[in-house]
């Protein structure tokens, strides 16, 4: 499966973030610059992330963003099901003759169920600054290496 840039921007963020701890008050333009994306992007990605309760946002001198307490925890398959809100095939409101009888939206609803659920277990802190004693195989997968 293959995240939206959207949410693959988002688990950016909450990484970049989730690094520095709260030595560092980022702005929406600085990590934009940081990550090599849009500012307008970033600007939207991180008022969904405020609106989900993972990060923190103050306007005016010394404002900026942060992690919000315990985000860190969040779950990242949990983060991805509430960005990734759309199918994997979009079939309604085509004329596909397949339609009415298809077995492959439910199979692939079932697989991106899947996706989520591998990740599950993974939070915030693991993805952003495993320790090299970390284990962060999940059962049936290939061991994940820190970038």
């Amino acid at each position: 499966m293959q995240l939206t840039m959207f949410s693959d921007y988002a688990l950016r963020v909450i990484m970049r973030l989730s690094e520095e701890g709260a030595n560092r008050r980022w702005t929406a333009g600085d990590m934009a610059d940081d990550l090599g994306a849009s500012r307008a992007h970033i600007a939207k990605v991180v008022t969904r992330l405020v609106d989900m309760g993972l990060l923190e946002s103050t306007r005016g001198r010394g404002g900026g963003i942060s992690m919000a307490d315990g985000a860190e925890k969040e779950s990242v398959g949990a983060i991805l099901r509430q960005l990734e809100t759309g199918e994997v095939v979009d079939c309604v409101g085509t004329n596909c003759p397949l339609l009415p009888g298809c077995g492959l939206r439910p199979a692939l609803a079932q697989a991106q169920e899947a996706f989520f659920a591998t990740l599950d277990p993974l939070t915030i802190e693991d993805v952003a600054r495993p320790r090299l004693d970390q284990d962060l195989t999940v059962s049936g997968a290939l061991p994940l290496t820190p970038l």
